[in-house]
C-alpha cells in the first residue's frame, strides 16, 4: 500500500469512491445526488492537496488536505479522509491520517482541526482519537444524518 498524490487519471477512481461514502448521507456534508461535475471543487481544488491510497494498482482511499480558513487562518489544516467499501478495516484510513500528520507538518501547518465529525460515526471519532485529536467542540444537532435526523457533530483538533 503506497499513498501518493492524485492526478488526473485518478478522478474516476476516487469519483467512485467519493460517490459510495456520500450516498449513505451519515458521515459527510454533501448531499448524496452531488454531481461527478462538483468532485473538482470538492476533492480536486487548486488550494488543496489530494492523495490516494493505492495497491496492487487499486486505489482504497482518498484524502484531501487544505488550508482549515484564508489568510490569518491557513496555518491550521483541514483534511477529509474516504475509504473505498471494500477496504474498510483495512488500515488505509490510519496509513492516511499518519501520511496527513507528516505532510501538514512538512507544509508548516501548526495544527488539523476537523470541522464537522459526526457524532454517530464511532469508527472515525475513535480513529481520530487514537491519533491523539481531540474534541474541543460540539455543534448540537449539527448534522442532518439522512436515517437519524440531527445529530450531534464534533470539532476535532490535533496541534501538530
Amino acid at each position: 500500500m503506497r499513498i501518493r498524490k492524485a492526478t488526473e487519471n485518478d478522478y474516476d477512481a476516487v469519483w467512485e469512491i467519493f460517490k459510495q461514502v456520500i450516498s449513505t448521507g451519515d458521515t459527510y456534508v454533501f448531499d448524496p445526488e452531488t454531481p461527478k461535475s462538483d468532485l473538482a471543487k470538492h476533492w480536486f481544488a487548486s488550494y488543496m492537496h489530494t492523495f490516494v491510497v493505492e495497491d496492487n494498482g487499486k486505489i482504497l482511499g482518498t484524502y484531501i488536505i487544505k488550508p482549515n480558513q484564508i489568510d490569518l487562518g491557513s496555518h491550521i489544516a483541514n483534511c477529509s479522509y474516504m475509504v473505498h467499501a471494500n477496504a474498510q478495516g483495512k488500515g488505509v484510513g490510519g496509513a492516511m491520517c499518519r501520511h496527513s500528520l507528516e505532510f501538514a507538518k512538512e507544509q508548516g501547518f501548526k495544527a488539523i482541526q476537523f470541522n464537522i465529525v459526526v457524532s454517530t460515526n464511532e469508527v472515525a471519532v475513535k480513529l481520530w482519537q487514537k491519533y491523539g485529536f481531540q474534541i474541543i467542540g460540539t455543534l448540537p444537532k449539527g448534522f442532518k444524518h439522512l436515517e437519524l435526523g440531527y445529530v450531534d457533530a464534533f470539532i476535532m483538533y490535533k496541534e501538530l
